[in-house]
């Protein structure tokens, strides 16, 4: 298989999945500004959308859109947790979650990220966004991840957004004007994400340590 990334990018979702599944997969970078791949071919022909991730399956399938890519990953080892079985309702309860950073969470940031071309729309996405945080932060009162006491891939997904954000945490290529130093919460979830051998490898290898 391989993983079309760009570093610091929502890719680093799957990325984490993969290591923490030790998957044998191959990792492709992507010029952000050009959008080629390492080597010279231009990504628009694995992905006439542009963006990332892609997960190109040994068949030559490829997926798009992280959350489908990290339930697809997970299931490749369901005996690891990732992802609870399909038509149970801790899978409906991840897949709640996995919708609720997408559209909140993952969505919310552009504006910040690209505060330059949105203007005054910035001051409503930011107090949106610090919310939507908050909320996050009041459901890590009570447990140690995203579902409970178990990692599993909304935790990574979380994770790869909220290094965008202006906590000093991610040298990353992506810094919005969002903090979440009264989030203690969530701080505490962070830092154990960090502790993590699959994250220190995906951040080791997308160059953001």
């Amino acid at each position: 298989m391989k993983l079309y990334y760009m570093p610091a990018s929502c890719s680093l979702s799957p990325h984490i999945v993969i290591n923490e599944l030790g998957l044998d997969v191959t990792l492709l970078k992507v010029d952000h500004g050009k959008h080629m791949i390492e080597g010279g071919d231009d990504y628009y022909d694995i992905n006439p959308l542009g963006y990332v991730p892609v997960l190109e399956l040994d068949s030559g399938t490829r997926l798009r859109e992280g959350p489908v890519i990290v339930q697809y990953l997970a299931d490749l080892k369901p005996e690891r947790g990732l992802a609870s079985p399909n038509g149970t309702m801790e899978r409906y309860r991840l897949q709640e979650w996995l919708n609720f950073l997408a559209t909140e969470i993952h969505k919310g940031f552009i504006p910040l990220l690209y505060a330059r071309l949105a203007g005054k729309y910035v001051e409503t996405a930011t107090p949106k966004l610090e919310k939507r945080y908050a909320w996050i932060d009041e459901q890590l009162a009570d447990r140690d991840f995203l579902m409970g006491s178990t990692f599993t891939v909304a935790d990574a997904y979380l994770f790869a957004l909220t290094g965008w954000g202006q906590a000093g945490w991610l040298k990353s290529y992506y810094k919005a004007d969002i903090h979440f130093d009264r989030l203690d919460n969530l701080r505490a979830w962070y830092g154990r994400m960090r502790e993590r051998d699959s994250v220190r490898k995906a951040l080791r290898e997308e160059g953001l340590e």
